[in-house]
């Protein structure tokens, strides 16, 4: 299996407990999307079943779901499955993806299954948030909790996904905030870039005053209501760069640098009045979303009030 990045201390400690015998048979991983859970919990089932060579096993069972939501009813179906004996060996890892997305119900009928699963079998459930597991399935659990990379892991990570322009790959880093699946997507996710470039031009309009921005801009990011934060983050982050380096002139400070071109000559047309102001429709915006708003109409608004002045 491939390196993995970051997380020794967690590795060595799980293959000392396999090692001795002495394992739990429930494990809990916390982390952010991208952080890297999935292909521990993979690390975890491998080691459980002593296999060396990463492929697909038959008893490495993978649930994800498949609706906004784990019910009752799914849970039944992976109880079902953790019954069943091991196939290959005397073994078997049952891996619950996005396990935030059990109901309190679903957590309520897998409890018991969790606290006594037969003998063999581990179950390894996947989570975003440990704020919305049950206390009493957390009880039951050994927890793993999976905090940001540093930039030097981060920078590894990425060295290992091809050659990318250096200024590309800063910021990368800058955007990843220490998680390696975030970093990789503004290397490689063409609609995050899409985005990007989409926000560029937004600003680069606002600063040349062109005509129908409100019109033009709620179209372009209507395709984008699904990134609806994302939307807001990377609007904010552009404008604090374009702050940040009015005030120091220092790209290393730049968290956008592969469009440092673009925050220098903005930094210069704009007063920090302005983009203090720009910053506080972008808040505006991001309660407005936060408290349901329709987001063709709080893009509107907040076009509007980008574009004053």
């Amino acid at each position: 299996m491939e390196e993995f990045i970051g997380f020794n201390d967690i590795i060595e400690g799980f293959n000392k407990r396999v090692d001795k015998g002495t394992l739990s048979h429930a494990h809990l991983i916390v982390g952010p999307d991208g952080i890297g859970k999935s292909i521990l919990a993979r690390k975890f089932a491998l080691k459980i079943l002593n296999k060396e060579i990463d492929k697909d096993y038959i008893d490495i069972i993978h649930y994800r779901a498949k609706k906004a939501s784990f019910g009752v009813d799914d849970v039944r179906g992976i109880i079902e499955e953790i019954m069943k004996r091991p196939y290959e060996g005397d073994k078997k890892v049952v891996i619950i993806h996005e396990g935030n997305k059990l109901t309190i119900q679903a957590q309520n009928a897998l409890l018991k299954t969790i606290e006594e699963p037969p003998k063999g079998v581990y179950i390894i459930l996947l989570t975003d948030s440990i704020e919305l597991m049950l206390d009493t399935i957390k009880s039951r659990c050994q927890i793993y909790k999976l905090t940001p990379l540093s930039k030097d892991e981060v920078n590894r990570y990425i060295s290992r996904l091809g050659n990318f322009d250096e200024n590309k790959v800063l910021s990368a880093i800058a955007y990843g905030e220490g998680i390696p699946g975030r970093a990789e997507r503004i290397l490689n996710d063409e609609k995050l870039n899409l985005l990007r470039n989409c926000i560029i031009d937004l600003l680069t309009d606002i600063d040349s005053r062109s005509n129908n921005i409100v019109l033009n801009y709620e179209k372009r990011l209507d395709s984008f209501k699904d990134s609806k934060e994302e939307v807001l983050n990377i609007l904010e982050s552009l404008i604090r760069d374009i702050i940040v380096y009015k005030e120091l002139q220092d790209k290393k400070m730049i968290m956008n640098i592969d469009k440092l071109e673009y925050i220098d000559r903005f930094s210069s047309n704009k007063s920090y009045k302005k983009l203090s102001a720009m910053l506080e429709k972008i808040r505006e915006a991001r309660i407005n979303i936060r408290n349901n708003g329709n987001y063709s109409m709080v893009i509107s608004v907040m076009l509007m009030g980008l574009s004053e002045g």
